[in-house]
């Protein structure tokens, strides 16, 4: 609710000096560029998710991913169904110990505790988002589902081996610096002959690298969703195998299997159903919020900085826009995999 996002906006970033923080943020992809050594790219994507998070959920939603979507359909309910089709996939069970990987502010995993009994470890290296992930699951009554941990998703070392009967990463490894090392670390907490189904953020066959339109476009996803790189879906599936795992079906699942589709990035082009519903997440929308947020912050109703955060995420936006419409990258490449017995 707008009535509630300026509370927890303020509470979220109490004491930071929001337009630094966002200067410092965009410039990071400069800084691995220039000299990789010291740079420490799980500090940067902390950066982008505490800046960002509560504009995300109001935004978006507490599902902070896509979901390929029908004719008709709200992006809620496409989300439903594709979270739905991830439990299915894992035959998650009442019982069952699962390990969400990377788990947001828990709405996935609210998701699996409600409709499949399964407890869920919720793995996050944000502390304000897991803190948000504890909330909503107390006000949800599902916390005797739910356990929580702190932890980098490239060293899981505190997590025991062969401690979960299944595990998921939705648009969560997409933010590691090496992917084979990340799925590595899944693969060892994993029981043998568990599943594992992630989403990944992917280059599609489309990608020319010799394309200057491309590589900009390229750039700025990079740059706006904290991408250290973007992989192939070849390197994502190269990655799984190298780590152990054995691929049991991968695809871009931005096209329905079944049924007509639309773009996965509508949402954020076009207005669809009445005007009562004129959404905050098109364009037109988008520019009416940054004339909003310039306002209310100038009447101190939002910290200073705010509107430096809604502009960022206004150019990731575009940069979403452009790489779904050249049909060069996807939020939507889903895979399922094994753990050998």
């Amino acid at each position: 609710m707008l009535t509630e996002l300026p509370s927890s906006v303020k509470k979220a970033l109490r004491g930071w000096d929001i337009a630094n923080r966002v200067k410092d943020y965009n410039g990071w992809l400069g800084r691995i560029r220039q000299d990789s050594r010291d740079y420490d790219h799980t500090e940067t994507v902390n950066n982008y998710y505490s800046l960002c998070s509560e504009f995300m959920t109001w935004g978006w939603n507490d599902s902070l991913h896509f979901a390929p979507l029908a004719p008709g359909e709200s992006l809620q309910d496409s989300i439903v169904r594709h979270q739905r089709h991830m439990i299915k996939s894992l035959q998650l069970q009442e019982g069952m110990r699962v390990i969400d990987v990377g788990c947001g502010i828990g709405e996935p995993m609210r998701r699996v505790a409600r409709e499949s009994g399964a407890r869920v470890l919720c793995l996050n290296n944000n502390e304000q988002q897991l803190e948000k992930a504890k909330e909503k699951s107390l006000e949800a009554g599902l916390d005797h589902l739910a356990e929580y941990i702190k932890c980098n998703f490239m060293d899981m070392s505190p997590i025991e081996a062969d401690s979960f009967d299944a595990g998921y990463a939705i648009e969560s490894t997409c933010h590691a610096p090496d992917k084979k090392h990340a799925f590595a670390e899944i693969f060892r907490v994993l029981k043998p002959g568990a599943l594992f189904w992630g989403q990944e953020m992917c280059l599609t066959d489309e990608f020319d690298p010799s394309n200057s339109r491309h590589l900009s476009i390229k750039d700025e996803l990079m740059q706006g969703i904290a991408l250290s790189e973007i992989a192939t879906f070849a390197e994502v599936n190269q990655a799984l195998e190298a780590a152990g795992f054995q691929v049991i079906e991968a695809g871009d699942k931005s096209v329905r299997e079944t049924g007509p589709s639309r773009p996965w990035y509508e949402p954020m082009e076009i207005v669809s159903g009445p005007l009562g519903s004129f959404s905050r997440k098109t364009l037109l929308g988008r520019r009416m919020i940054i004339g909003f947020f310039r306002l209310t912050e100038a009447m101190r109703i939002f910290p200073k900085g705010s509107i430096e955060i809604v502009q960022l995420m206004d150019r990731t936006a575009e940069a979403y826009i452009a790489g779904g419409k050249t049909g060069i990258f996807t939020p939507l490449y889903c895979f399922l995999a094994q753990k050998p017995l």
